[in-house]
């Protein structure tokens, strides 16, 4: 019985996703460009909104199920054990499920951009949902807004290939995806809208706001209609923002630049360290699962996104982050609790480097919501146990440093503020976030020039960066700029053959090569042209006094950022390119400049 059911239902689901695919194509037909655009961005925004509902609910159910096991059966150190299976899990199926291959970071989706036209593998629709539940889900101490992001990113992506839409298009719907994702995961609509401007798309008209806000806001509202608040990261505030307060924001600003370079280079050396060890595949997920068991074993609150123990430092108790742990008898002294959030906030990026290097899934966005509030937790803690100033309020401080940190890792200071405003319902902080956020970013940025999820890829050259002009050159794709079939000559021909070459061909440089087509030299027209209108000297001159070594030689290799720079320094208009020593054809400037602004039309998203 069962058996004749399932070819059926499968063919029931066939036959209604092909009359879906049908009528998205009749309405692509009828409406205009930006109209059916419009239509599209919902329906990303929709899909991506339902792929967040599906992982923030597993990961909360499973937190919710560890505590109560814990507390039914007594048992306070079972999450040490789960995030081993969840990174073992994970493994098993890169491995199996999805052929061993996993692209991880946000900084995929700026690669994709970058490099691939916004293309993203169809696989990224269902493989960061599969891998991150598990690892995060699981207690790996990481986030879940990077793979949402991507999970975001790919709908728009194969929407657009789906349904054959423009460059700009797609990389607007990748644009819609991650805002729609973030939108969801924290019922925060403007912040949606700025991450995706300010991370993701490089250059955007005022006309691309429409279908971001579209996409944003109706992700924003499935996640209100079907997340319960239990799962959402939301805070009420009790106190307005008090200006006497405002040296303490600013003291938090420089801390929170600080501890975010120090998190983003220690989270590198962890995942380098684990990427360079001898142990592969379930051997190296072992191997950190343990190191990261041990970790949540004297480190309790260093299990899975950590928005629980953030709501926790938000409470009148904020001591009962030690209850479970180790220091539980000791939980109503205020030092003891100050010293076990500091230490947490710092030992936080060993924790997220070990759960992602071993294998595991997920992101750094979450890890920086939580450092960012245990810092603020210590320094308005610390102010008030010492009495230095009048109490300050710890609430606001835990916000603040949330927004500081996600400012300084990120580069993104307008999406801190946003969401942190959004999140807490209001924007009564709105001045101490603009000053926590923008003094973290200009600390960060001194120190690094790029955000930690994109600089080894922004260091390469396979990202936009703020640089315009840098990001134009990287998308050019010098080798098809190459002319080839260039008409050469070796040394031993004649300057009539010379006369004969520039007359009957519109070349103006001639390359001189040997048997093996390795460049000897080269004769300019512009440089030679008065002793070829010479008859005498045409008749009498050798080859060789023809023949020139150029001023610059270009190599296939180089990127056009190398390139351009070696024209504006030769002065030259063409200029001969060589691959591995051997002549591979000539390359003419007004070229390279003419694909530039074909490139810079396309960049514009409007």
């Amino acid at each position: 019985m069962s058996t004749r059911k399932t070819p059926l239902l499968k063919l029931l689901t066939r036959n209604l996703f092909r009359r879906i695919e049908f009528f998205i194509f009749l309405l692509k037909n009828l409406l205009s460009e930006r109209h059916f655009l419009y239509v599209a961005c919902v329906l990303v925004a929709l899909s991506c909104s339902l792929a967040v509902v599906v992982l923030k609910t597993f990961a909360h159910q499973v937190f919710v199920i560890a505590q109560s096991v814990n507390s039914v059966l007594n048992l306070p150190y079972l999450n040490t054990l789960l995030p081993i299976i969840g990174i073992l899990l994970t493994i098993f199926v890169v491995r199996n499920v999805l052929n061993g291959e996993l692209e991880k970071g946000s900084s995929r989706i700026l690669y994709a951009i970058a490099k691939k036209n916004g293309i993203l593998p169809r696989k990224q629709m269902y493989a960061q949902i599969i891998t991150s539940s598990l690892t995060v889900g699981l207690g790996g101490s990481a986030g879940l807004e990077s793979p949402i992001t991507i999970t975001g990113a790919a709908f728009g992506s194969n929407f657009a290939q789906q349904y054959h839409l423009s460059r700009k298009n797609r990389v607007l719907l990748v644009g819609c995806g991650v805002a729609a994702g973030i939108a969801t995961a924290f019922n925060a609509p403007i912040a949606g809208v700025l991450f995706a401007i300010e991370v993701v798309l490089t250059e955007v008209s005022i006309g691309a706001f429409i279908p971001i806000i579209i996409a944003a806001a109706t992700g924003a509202l499935m996640g209100h209609i079907i997340l319960s608040q239990d799962i959402l990261l939301d805070f009420s505030l009790e106190k307005n923002f008090s200006a006497r307060h405002t040296p303490f924001y600013i003291l938090l600003g420089v801390l929170a630049g600080f501890i975010s370079v120090f998190h983003a280079r220690q989270f590198r050396r962890v995942e380098a360290w684990m990427s360079h060890l001898k142990l592969k595949g379930y051997r190296r997920g072992l191997f950190g699962a343990l190191l990261l068991s041990v970790l949540l074993f004297f480190f309790p609150t260093l299990f899975g996104e950590g928005y629980e123990s953030i709501k926790t430092l938000a409470t009148a108790h904020p001591e009962e982050l030690l209850s479970h742990t180790l220091l539980d008898p000791y939980k109503n002294k205020q030092w003891v609790l100050i010293l076990f959030v500091g230490a947490t906030l710092l030992i936080k990026s060993i924790a997220t480097g070990l759960t992602l290097g071993s294998g595991g899934n997920g992101g750094n966005f979450a890890p920086s919501l939580f450092v960012g509030s245990y810092l603020g937790f210590v320094v308005a803690k610390t102010v008030n146990y010492l009495h230095l100033a009048h109490p300050l309020p710890v609430t606001h401080f835990a916000l603040a440093g949330m927004a500081g940190i996600l400012s300084g890792l990120f580069h993104a200071p307008l999406t801190a503020i946003f969401l942190i405003g959004e999140i807490t319902g209001g924007y009564d902080l709105m001045v101490p976030l603009m000053i926590v956020s923008s003094v973290s970013f200009a600390v960060s940025r001194q120190f690094e020039k790029h955000s930690m999820d994109v600089k080894s890829l922004a260091d390469k050259g396979e990202v936009y960066t703020e640089d315009k002009d840098r990001n134009i050159l990287q998308s050019i794709e010098v080798q098809r700029l190459v002319v080839r079939g260039v008409k050469t000559m070796q040394p031993t021909q004649t300057v009539e053959e010379v006369v004969q070459l520039f007359s009957t061909n519109a070349q103006r440089l001639i390359p001189i090569v040997d048997g093996q087509q390795v460049l000897l030299g080269i004769i300019d027209f512009e440089r030679v042209k008065t002793y070829l209108f010479n008859p005498y000297r045409v008749k009498f001159m050798n080859l060789n006094e023809l023949i020139t070594q150029p001023e610059e030689v270009l190599l296939l290799q180089d990127p056009a950022e190398v390139i351009m720079k070696q024209f504006e320094e030769s002065g030259k208009d063409c200029l001969p390119v060589l691959d591995k020593g051997i002549f591979y054809g000539l390359l003419y400037k007004v070229d390279l400049l003419e694909n530039y602004r074909k490139r810079l039309n396309e960049m514009v998203i409007d």
